[in-house]
C-alpha cells in the first residue's frame, strides 16, 4: 500500500473510536445563547488528551464574554511541531443554536440510526473536532511527518461572530498559521462566503389603554410600516447577483420580534432583530447605511415614534486569497479519489470564522464532514444529522491533504 492507502486504512481501523469521540462531544450541550461553553471545552480537552493530544486552554476573561452576551468560553489549541516548515491550522467551533422543537431523537444523545448520527452539532460542527483530530492521529501514525507544524483550534463563539475565538487569538498573536482549514461539508471546498450584518431595531411609541387608542402612539403599527419597507427592499435584492459560484443574491430576514404588554394595551415599544446577508461584492458600510436610511424614512411617516438602531454583528464576507491554492488542489484531488466524484471549489451563502483569518492575510478554505447542502444536514433545525460515511471519508481526505502539506 502507498501512504495514502495506509492513511485510509488507519482511519477505517479507528473509525468506531472516532464515532464514540463524536458522541461524547454531542452529549455536552453548547447552546448559544446562553453560551455556557467552558464545560464542553473541558470535556473536549479530556478526550483529546486521551488521544495523546495535549491541549492548551485559553479561557476568555469573564467580562469580555459577558459583554458579548455569553456566559463562558475556553478556546482549545493543540500544537504539533515536526520541524522547519509552514504551519497549517484546522479550526472547528463547538457553539450551536439551541435545539428548538420537533426532534425525534435526543438532541444531546449522539444516537445512531441507519448509518447516521443525530444530535445538535452533529454536522455543524462538532463533527469536525473528530474529523481533524483523527486525521492528525492518522498522519502521525502512518506518515510520521518530519517538517512543518499542525495546529487544531476549537472555539466557541462562531454563532456570535468569532471575535472571542479566532479573532482574539489572532489579535494576541497566539496563532499565526500560514494556511488554515475550517469546518465545512464534504462535497465542495468553499473558498468564499457571504458577510452578515445583524441589527436590533427598537420602535418607541406611547403606551395607552385600548379603549382610548388615540391617547397613545402605537409602536407596533410603526414597526409594521418599517418591516414592510424592509421586506420591499428584500424583494429588490433578488435582482442583485453575485459573480461567485454558489452564492446567489443578498437577502434580509427578521428573526425575532418582541413588544407590547397586554392585549388591551396599545403597545408602546416593539423590538425586532434583523439579519442581512451580504454577497462578497457588497460594501458593508454602504449596506448598513442603506438599512438605517430605510428604517428612519419609514419611521418618519409615523407621528410620535422614535427608533433606536443598534448593530449587533458585522461579519465581513470571505474573499479568496491567492495563497489558498495548495489547499484547494489537495482537497479536490483527494476528495475526488475518496468520494468518487469531482469536488468543486465555490462560495457559500453562510458566514464563518474563516473571514478573520483571510482578513489577517492567512489563506483559508472550508472543508470537513457533511452533506452537499445545509438543508440535508438539518443544521439549525430538528434532527440534525450526519452520514457516518461522510465523516469517515472526509477524515481520509483531510489526512491525505495534511500529508501533502507537510511533505
Amino acid at each position: 500500500m502507498n501512504t495514502y492507502e495506509q492513511l485510509d486504512a488507519w482511519v477505517d481501523a479507528h473509525f468506531d473510536e472516532q464515532v464514540r469521540f463524536l458522541q461524547e462531544l454531542i452529549r455536552v450541550p453548547t447552546d448559544t445563547p446562553p453560551g455556557n461553553n467552558a464545560p464542553h471545552a473541558e470535556r473536549a480537552a479530556q478526550l483529546l488528551l486521551e488521544l495523546g493530544l495535549p491541549v492548551e486552554k485559553h479561557p476568555v476573561p469573564e467580562a469580555e464574554v459577558r459583554a458579548a452576551g455569553l456566559e463562558s468560553i475556553t478556546n482549545l489549541l493543540v500544537r504539533r511541531h515536526y520541524g522547519t516548515g509552514r504551519t497549517v491550522l484546522l479550526n472547528a467551533h463547538g457553539d450551536v443554536v439551541p435545539p428548538g422543537e420537533g426532534w425525534t431523537h435526543d438532541p444531546y444523545g449522539g444516537e445512531i440510526e441507519d448509518g447516521r448520527i443525530y444530535g445538535r452539532a452533529a454536522a455543524v460542527s462538532k463533527c469536525d473536532f473528530s474529523t481533524y483530530a483523527f486525521a492528525l492521529k492518522a498522519l502521525e501514525a502512518v506518515a510520521q511527518p518530519a517538517a512543518g507544524n499542525i495546529e487544531l483550534l476549537f472555539t466557541y463563539d462562531e454563532e456570535f461572530g468569532g471575535e472571542l475565538g479566532p479573532g482574539c487569538l489572532l489579535r494576541h498573536k497566539v496563532i499565526a498559521p500560514d494556511l488554515m482549514i475550517a469546518a465545512g461539508f464534504s462535497y465542495q471546498v468553499v473558498t468564499a462566503h457571504n458577510g452578515c450584518l445583524q441589527m436590533e431595531v427598537t420602535v418607541q411609541g406611547k403606551m395607552a389603554h385600548a379603549a382610548i387608542p388615540d391617547s397613545g402612539v402605537d409602536a407596533l403599527q410603526a414597526a409594521v410600516k418599517i418591516l414592510n419597507a424592509l421586506y420591499a427592499q428584500n424583494t429588490l435584492y433578488k435582482s442583485v447577483r453575485s459573480q461567485v459560484e454558489g452564492i446567489t443574491h443578498p437577502y434580509l430576514n427578521v428573526g425575532m420580534i418582541d413588544g407590547g404588554t397586554n392585549t388591551n394595551v396599545i403597545p408602546g415599544r416593539v423590538t425586532f432583530k434583523l439579519d442581512r446577508r451580504m454577497i462578497p461584492e457588497e460594501n458593508p458600510a454602504e449596506v448598513e447605511a442603506t438599512l438605517r436610511r430605510i428604517i428612519d424614512d419609514a419611521a418618519a411617516q409615523c407621528a410620535g415614534v422614535t427608533v433606536d438602531i443598534k448593530r449587533m454583528l458585522l461579519a465581513n464576507a470571505m474573499k479568496p486569497l491567492p495563497g489558498n491554492q495548495p489547499l484547494v488542489t489537495a482537497i479536490q484531488r483527494h476528495g475526488e479519489q475518496v468520494f468518487g466524484e469531482p469536488i468543486p471549489a465555490l462560495g457559500t451563502p453562510l458566514y464563518t470564522d474563516v473571514r478573520l483569518f483571510c482578513e489577517a492575510g492567512i489563506p483559508g478554505v472550508i472543508y470537513g464532514a457533511g452533506p452537499r447542502t445545509v438543508l440535508e444536514s438539518h443544521a439549525k433545525r430538528a434532527d440534525e444529522r450526519l452520514e457516518l460515511e461522510d465523516l469517515r471519508r472526509a477524515t481520509k481526505v483531510i489526512a491525505r491533504t495534511l500529508h501533502d502539506l507537510m511533505s
